[in-house]
């Protein structure tokens, strides 16, 4: 995946609300194969779609990628020996040592991508209208539906929903909400009429640890209230439960996948999450564990990221292994 490719696939992501890194080569040092403007996606889960460099730099890239998507921070590498960049290097940049063969050194970018809010409204009431407004002015993504027009479609396990049709269809609206294990899922109304809809909908077959997720009322509990202030105080508690992250993408729910992520192959990506990462013993550097045929030394398999960090490790693993252990 180049160029183009690469812009298409984050609109993909960014349409399914998935979080992920974009990494971009800013800088190289010969031999290294890659090239600047060389730029890759790297998803949460840790797949790697695009071209930033080979074996050596690829898992180093993967799990700084998945530190800046958790931290929601940029952050700058430089890849290579420490040698190569002595006391040159500027503050606010990270410097990995590598050690590969080929003596090459790269600069990279990377960024966070995080997905926009996506608040789904069922109703039509004048609250929800509010809710729609304040959450449209944080920019999140909003949808407002009428209630019987509401299906589980219009939701994924990254959606927050609130029911707010109030008194009108609450079970059936309710019922296909639940369906769609959002993020969140709040009901408008007084705990006795909440407690009465979870009931039916427990009647109905409804699971009771679906039903148990429901918050009701939606909303910090600011007293009596107006129907504005209630929008605020569902809106409030959206934002404090997202900020302390109650609310993990995907977390209750099925989470969206573009074809082209189900269909990746050695070019298009590779599942991360499929493929341990292990540091070789010799220089410390982050290889892939299926990267090379794994060394077996007394019980346990050793990876490495070139042949001649194997050969030395061949010749004196106890000197390794010692270094390790003082370590």
């Amino acid at each position: 995946m180049e160029g183009l490719g690469v812009l298409e696939e984050m609109a993909e992501l960014t349409r399914q609300g998935e979080a992920f890194a974009l990494a971009t080569v800013v800088w190289r040092q010969s031999p290294s194969s890659s090239q600047p403007g060389a730029r890759a996606i790297i998803t949460a889960r840790g797949e790697l779609r695009g071209w930033i460099g080979g074996a050596c730099a690829e898992p180093v890239v993967i799990r700084e990628a998945q530190q800046v998507i958790t931290e929601g921070t940029a952050r700058l590498l430089l890849l290579g020996t420490p040698e190569q960049f002595g006391a040159a290097v500027p503050d606010g940049m990270t410097v990995i040592p590598i050690s590969c063969q080929s003596e090459g050194a790269l600069e990279v970018y990377i960024e966070p991508v995080l997905p926009v809010p996506h608040l789904v409204i069922a109703g039509d009431s004048p609250m929800a209208r509010t809710l729609a407004s304040l959450a449209g002015a944080l920019g999140w993504r909003t949808d407002l539906i009428r209630g019987p027009d509401f299906t589980p479609e219009a939701a994924n396990g990254r959606s927050m929903i609130v029911v707010a049709t109030q008194g009108h269809g609450d079970e059936d609206v309710l019922e296909h909400a639940v369906a769609a294990r959002p993020a969140y899922l709040g009901l408008v109304g007084s705990r006795r009429r909440g407690a009465t809809v979870l009931g039916y909908l427990a009647d109905r077959g409804v699971p009771r640890d679906q039903l148990d997720r429901v918050r009701v009322p939606a909303g910090l509990d600011l007293g009596r209230t107006t129907h504005q202030e209630i929008a605020v105080a569902i809106l409030a508690e959206l934002v404090q439960l997202r900020a302390s992250g109650a609310l993990a993408s995907g977390a209750h729910g099925r989470e969206p996948a573009t074809e082209s992520a189900r269909q990746a192959g050695p070019e298009g990506g590779r599942p991360a999450g499929r493929t341990a990462l292990v540091i070789d013993p010799v220089c410390g550097m982050t290889v892939s564990a299926d990267s090379s045929r794994p060394l077996r030394y007394k019980g346990t398999d050793y990876y490495f990221c070139c042949a001649g960090c194997r050969r030395a490790f061949e010749q004196d693993p106890h000197a390794y292994l010692k270094r390790e252990t003082r370590c």
